[in-house]
């Protein structure tokens, strides 16, 4: 029977428990497995190389993103961490121009000692991606929306020119995730979820998602899982299993939230720019209409220049600064000193990251005390006129 995703939130995985009728998959709280002789398991030896409850949710990420294989982390950069880790010294990676930072941190400062490369691009010009691959690229890394600038890249485009030269398209989709979008069927060969935001939905656990369709790339993630060991626990699998089943009901309130603020941070006249691919004005809007479901519930915007983006920080009294994204609060945070700090100044300002920019990650509060909220601390941050 072919279900649609609102009742494979629900339904997908593992649905229960078998064994005794429970609704909810149980946790299996356990470090390994009691063998029945020599070579004889009962399908589980150890719970770094597989526990049910993570397994459960493995499965449920793969039926959402409609690929085959799944993969549960310890975090996001976890998952990242062990995809980058299918390359190797000479290597190559062309990444969006707009990614989040801990993504470029561990690509420059981790990953570049061991001779793997990467070379920065607007993937939202995909003449550029096919300009900047040469026989050392192995793979194209995107954000779409992208981190924070909200910048998207039409996935299915890139897809045909990866695959033109065989080459792999990651596609990190934690800001949309499969409620939203599907990159696997878009023609990405990787789809990566930082689990910590909307999927598990309430900022109460940190996990990592990974999900690909071919078995040759399973198979290599999951040696590279399990030898690396960066693997999430049964609690917090469960938490997320939990936080899933909720996402879609979640989702549509985060995205109407984010529709309205959207248009009112437009028309305000506080800010002098606005990021958030559900504005006709915006350059993404069509391929973002095209290709998902929904814009998302991030906006990034720039205060005006009247303002003091710091002493905005400090007059908030509903939403909350602080980093992450996703949960049911809203949540503001400074990239160029938070999130993206580990980008150089220069790349920073180039690609649009300036002091004055704010990344709102919209909960699902009532929108009008959330527009309330911005207003008085835009309004107590107006810098004094000498």
């Amino acid at each position: 029977m072919s279900l649609k995703i609102d009742s494979v939130l629900i339904h997908g995985g593992r649905d229960g428990d078998e064994t005794t009728g429970a609704v909810n998959v149980p946790i299996y709280q356990t470090s390994t497995y009691k063998q029945d002789g020599l070579g004889e398991t009962r399908g589980w030896e150890y719970s770094r190389t597989g526990n049910p409850t993570r397994d459960a949710l493995e499965k449920l990420i793969a039926d959402l993103e409609q690929g085959e294989y799944g993969f549960a982390f310890a975090s996001g950069l976890a998952a990242i961490n062990t995809v980058l880790s299918l390359f190797k010294s000479g290597d190559k990676l062309i990444v969006s121009d707009n990614i989040y930072g801990g993504t470029f941190r561990i690509l420059d400062n981790v990953f570049k000692n061991f001779g793997i490369t990467y070379e920065i691009v607007n993937t939202s010009d995909v003449s550029l991606i096919e300009k900047a691959i040469d026989d050392s690229v192995k793979a194209v890394y995107v954000e779409s929306p992208a981190n924070p600038l909200l910048t998207v890249t039409d996935i299915a485009a890139v897809a045909e020119v990866a695959h033109k030269y065989n080459k792999l398209l990651i596609v990190d989709n934690t800001f949309l995730t499969p409620y939203l979008q599907r990159p696997l069927t878009l023609g990405a060969d990787i789809v990566i979820h930082s689990g910590t935001k909307y999927l598990g939905g309430h900022s109460d656990t940190v996990s990592g998602l990974a999900v690909v369709k071919d078995k040759e790339l399973a198979d290599r993630l999951y040696y590279l899982q399990n030898a690396i060991g960066g693997v999430l626990a049964p609690w917090d699998s469960f938490l997320m299993i939990r936080g899933i089943k909720t996402l879609g009901v979640r989702m549509d309130r985060h995205v109407a939230n984010a529709g309205k603020i959207a248009e009112w941070l437009e028309q305000s006249g506080y800010v002098s720019k606005v990021y958030y691919p559900g504005l006709k004005s915006d350059p993404g809007y069509e391929v973002q209409k095209k290709q998902a479901d929904g814009a998302g519930a991030m906006i990034s915007f720039v205060l005006d220049e009247k303002y003091d983006y710091r002493k905005f920080f400090k007059s908030l009294k509903l939403i909350t600064l602080a980093e992450s994204l996703g949960g049911v609060e809203s949540l503001v945070c400074h990239p160029a000193s938070m999130t993206h700090a580990a980008i150089p100044a220069d790349i920073r300002k180039k690609v649009g990251i300036v002091d004055e920019l704010i990344r709102f990650s919209v909960g699902i509060e009532d929108a009008d005390d959330l527009i309330g909220d911005l207003k008085q601390a835009i309004e107590a941050s107006a810098k004094e006129v000498k």
